[in-house]
């Protein structure tokens, strides 16, 4: 598997290759649809299964600052593009000129003329080029003219929910993680670099924390959360707080996650945090100990969790 970043990268045409186009935001199970017919079609004509996305993601050039945060940004989403076998990766620089390129000739210089496309898979709303004037019925006709076949893969739904971008958005920030996680196929995830706290886990409560300094832009509900927590190549199980610590006083935002039977020192390592439910909200108690007290619970209450995925994973 080959992740070029330019098509010039192309030295030699692609052996009849089968192409799917898509920003591919959360990388979720109406993604893996379009996956996995390209590859089955690429299998079919002995061809090679290729997949073009963009970086950035469109909308940030489009409306900077409008838009929504994305669920993977571009190095977690090669990252779970790649476990899915795609021969080739292309993830494209998406500038202001790149967005200027009509439809008819983004399928006539880019994918005919660079890739030589000899089928297409998109998903049943794709939309393409300037101002995306390039729709369906373009596709179809420019497929007739230039001998390439087009697929269109009909929307995704999971017991009667619409797989969608926007769905694991508004499920994720209403803090609803297993929904979520049937959409997604995996558990949301956030990753972030581990930053010194203020000290008050481990002094103050008994209960030591790893402060994270954020990388994701999209954050789960504010609330306890039961997790996953992977350091390296280990995972742990954890809890974490979303918030603000109003019982010490309304203080700058924070992600901070207990990890449960470890004693190392993780700042200015990279850690990842998957969720798993959310155990309760944030609120404020009236001292310390009270506070230290339900983070007692929180750890049974996790734990409990923790077996029932160890069991249905």
């Amino acid at each position: 598997m080959a992740i070029l970043t330019d098509l010039n990268q192309l030295k030699a045409p692609p052996n009849n290759p089968v192409l799917t186009i898509g920003n591919f935001d959360g990388v979720h199970r109406g993604h893996l649809a379009l996956f996995d017919l390209v590859k089955k079609r690429a299998q079919a004509i002995g061809g090679e299964s290729m997949l073009m996305t963009f970086d950035p993601h469109p909308i940030k050039v489009m409306k900077p600052g409008n838009g929504p945060p994305l669920i993977t940004l571009t190095r977690q989403k090669l990252q779970l593009i790649e476990k899915e076998n795609i021969d080739t990766i292309l993830c494209i620089p998406f500038t202001p000129e790149f967005a200027a390129i009509e439809a008819e000739a983004f399928v006539r210089e880019l994918l005919v003329g660079k890739i030589g496309i000899k089928e297409i898979v998109v998903g049943y709303d794709y939309s393409f080029g300037r101002n995306r004037e390039g729709n369906m019925g373009l596709l179809r006709e420019m497929g007739a003219t230039y001998g390439f076949k087009v697929h269109k893969v009909e929307p995704v739904r999971i017991d009667g929910t619409l797989v969608s971008s926007t769905r694991i958005r508004e499920l994720v920030q209403a803090g609803r993680l297993p929904e979520a996680r049937v959409l997604l196929g995996r558990h949301y995830q956030i990753c972030g670099t581990v930053v010194k706290g203020r000290d008050r886990g481990a002094k103050l409560l008994g209960y030591p924390t790893a402060n994270l300094e954020l990388i994701d832009e999209l954050i789960p509900k504010l609330g306890v959360y039961a997790v996953r927590v992977h350091v390296a190549d280990e995972t742990h199980d954890g809890v974490t707080n979303i918030g603000y610590n109003p019982t010490f006083g309304k203080g700058p935002f924070s992600v901070e996650t207990h990890i449960l039977n470890f004693d190392r020192n993780l700042v200015g390592q990279e850690i990842r945090v998957s969720f798993l439910e959310k155990l309760r909200d944030e609120k404020t108690f009236g001292s310390v100990k009270d506070l230290a007290d339900e983070i007692a619970k929180d750890i049974l209450r996790a734990r409990e969790l923790f077996r029932k995925h160890t069991e249905n994973p």
